[in-house]
This record gives C-alpha cells, sequence and structure tokens, in this order.
C-alpha cells in the first residue's frame, strides 16, 4: 500500500463536512476531528463555522471552513474543485445539510419542492460527483449520505423532504455499486427523532407519541449519529456499502 492509501500523521485523511456549522454535522465534524481527521466545514454561515473550527483547533485537531451554499450549484462545484486542488485529495465525504419546507401536498408549492430537492439531494450529487473522481486516484473512499427515516416510510406534510431523502438512499446505492471495486464505499444514515433545532418544537403530545413508538425511550443525540459517521468512514468498514442504517431508537426497525 502507499503513503497516499495509508496516509501519516502528518497527513491525515481529508474529510468534508457540509452543514457543519451546528447540530448533527456540527458533532459529525468535532468526531472526526478527534479521530485524526483534517475536517473540511461547510457551511452557508461563515460566522458559526469560524467556531467550529476553532474549537477543533483549541482540541489540536485540523480544520479548514468553507462558507458556500450547497444549494447554489456553480458555487458549490466551484468550491470543491477549489477544496480539492490545495487539499490535494478528498478521502471522506458526508452530506449532511438539509432543510424542510414542510407543508401539506395540495398545498406544496413548486418553489418549497425545488429548494429541498436542490439543497437536500442535488448538492450531495454535486459533492460526490467531484469527491469521488479525487479519491479514485487514492483508491481510497468513504461517502456516507445523511438521510432521514422520512425517506424510509414516509411523513406526512414532508413530501419534498422525504422524496429527497428517499433519492438519496438509491443515488447511493447506485454509487456503491459503480465504485465497489476501485475502493470507495458509500453507504446512508437515516436519522430517526434527534435532538436538534429541527426537532425542538416538537409539541409535547407529538414527543409522547414518537417516545411511545421507539425502543429506546429518548430521542437521539447528534453524537449518536456522529458516532454512526466515524465507524463508516474508518478503514475498518470497508466491507460494508450499499446499506442503509437507521440510527433511530428502534423507531422503524428497517
Amino acid at each position: 500500500m502507499s503513503a497516499r492509501e495509508h496516509p501519516s500523521a502528518e497527513q491525515p485523511r481529508i474529510a468534508v463536512v457540509t452543514g457543519a456549522s451546528r447540530g448533527i454535522g456540527r458533532a459529525i465534524a468535532l468526531r472526526l476531528a478527534r479521530e485524526g481527521r483534517h475536517v473540511v466545514l461547510v457551511s452557508r454561515t461563515a460566522g458559526p463555522l469560524s467556531e467550529v473550527k476553532s474549537q477543533i483547533e483549541e482540541a489540536r485537531g485540523r480544520a479548514t471552513a468553507l462558507a458556500v451554499d450547497v444549494g447554489d450549484s456553480a458555487a458549490w462545484q466551484a468550491s470543491l474543485e477549489r477544496t480539492i486542488e490545495q487539499q490535494g485529495r478528498i478521502d471522506i465525504l458526508v452530506n449532511n445539510a438539509g432543510i424542510t419546507r414542510d407543508n401539506l401536498l395540495l398545498r406544496m408549492s413548486n418553489e418549497e419542492w425545488d429548494e429541498v430537492i436542490r439543497v437536500n439531494l442535488t448538492s450531495a450529487f454535486i459533492a460526490c460527483r467531484a469527491c469521488i473522481r479525487a479519491m479514485m486516484k487514492g483508491r481510497f473512499g468513504r461517502i456516507v449520505n445523511i438521510a432521514s427515516t422520512s425517506g424510509v416510510v414516509g411523513n406526512a406534510g414532508q413530501a419534498n423532504y422525504a422524496a429527497a431523502k428517499a433519492g438519496l438512499i438509491g443515488f447511493t446505492k447506485t454509487i456503491a455499486r459503480e465504485m465497489g471495486g476501485k475502493g470507495i464505499t458509500a453507504n446512508v444514515l437515516a436519522p430517526g427523532f434527534v435532538e436538534t433545532d429541527m426537532t425542538a418544537g416538537l409539541g409535547e403530545q407529538v414527543r409522547e407519541g414518537v417516545l411511545g413508538a421507539m425502543a429506546v425511550k429518548r430521542l437521539g443525540t447528534p453524537d449518536d449519529i456522529a458516532a454512526a459517521v466515524a465507524y463508516l468512514t474508518s478503514d475498518d468498514a470497508g466491507f460494508i456499502t450499499g446499506q442503509t442504517i437507521c440510527v433511530d431508537g428502534g423507531l422503524t426497525m428497517c
């Protein structure tokens, strides 16, 4: 094996994490940095992104901040190309960035549909296409796309969000089939209800209903998701690809 395939401590694996300024993305970035990765933090909000970068560096980790809106396809593509040129390679890609524009199907506008598909699905396509080219050169790559249990079982009021997340699942399986022989794995994590800004507004009745349906009687934490990402992006997970793993406390049993 070459040094490129097994980077040294001086040349850690390069990990790109989108939506890294808060919530699940922030937890993933911090965990990968603790695992010794050089993390490229991606978010459209520069201020919070700088805070995560500082936190990583204070713990003697390595990070680069990249403020870009992944929903802007041209800007996102250009930013990825510059990042690959600057870093020399990309080893790990975690597509976590996502938005919601919830509405009942008959009330959902074209704009609400298009925006969610663009940010939650198209941005992952652009990132995977760019990064896979870099991964192929080193014959190593770990791709983890963060979907949702909504993409597995559907959810009323989330036709756009569920479609984007279900699309990620099919997209990821295709990558796994195309790239498995080149040392690149691709998997999906489908979180259930996790304590983030997105779930902070759950009413007490809804929260009780969710907990009642779960085998593990608590909401998840961003660290629960980050731990699963850490494993799937490790050298130890080289025989796992094309899988959808629901990290949901047994809510769906998928």
